[in-house]
């Protein structure tokens, strides 16, 4: 039975929820970047975003029942926070090369290119959606660290 939308709460995994949602947007962010861009920093951005999924995989899959699992998990909660950091600085920095030429980042279904000014709206809707969802997860990441260090 489904719990009333008004009763619901967050989970304690939504960190790994959020760390997912972060990857999706990041590979769809760094897809409009110019392809002389994409091959210099693509890689090492969507590593990084993947990076903080898998750091939150691996904490979520951990029980902290013993000291050793607790300091485990809590290594992996630390290593998804900060690739959440580094993300946070490669993709201000792949926001700013797009700016540059913010056109060339989006197409219309007929193959024309976008205005600068309806380009310059669109980039600036996906980075301040991914920039919520980076400080979201940060919250996260330090509200579990905060919870397991009161176990």
């Amino acid at each position: 039975m489904s719990v009333l939308l008004s009763h619901r709460s967050e989970s304690k995994a939504e960190y790994v929820n959020t760390a997912n949602k972060i990857y999706i947007h990041t590979i769809n962010f760094l897809s409009r970047l110019s392809s002389r861009y994409s091959r210099l920093v693509a890689d090492s951005v969507s590593g990084l975003a993947a990076e903080v999924l898998d750091n939150a995989e691996k904490a979520n899959s951990i029980y902290p029942s013993d000291e050793t699992r607790k300091e485990l998990r809590k290594q992996h909660l630390l290593e998804s926070r900060a690739a959440l950091m580094a993300l946070d600085v490669h993709l201000s920095h792949c926001y700013d090369l797009m700016m540059l030429n913010p056109e060339g980042c989006f197409t219309k279904s007929n193959g024309d290119k976008v205005s600068s000014t309806d380009a310059k709206k669109k980039l600036d809707r996906m980075s301040q959606a991914l920039g919520e969802l980076i400080d979201a997860e940060n919250g996260l990441l330090t509200n579990v660290l905060k919870s397991d260090k009161g176990r």
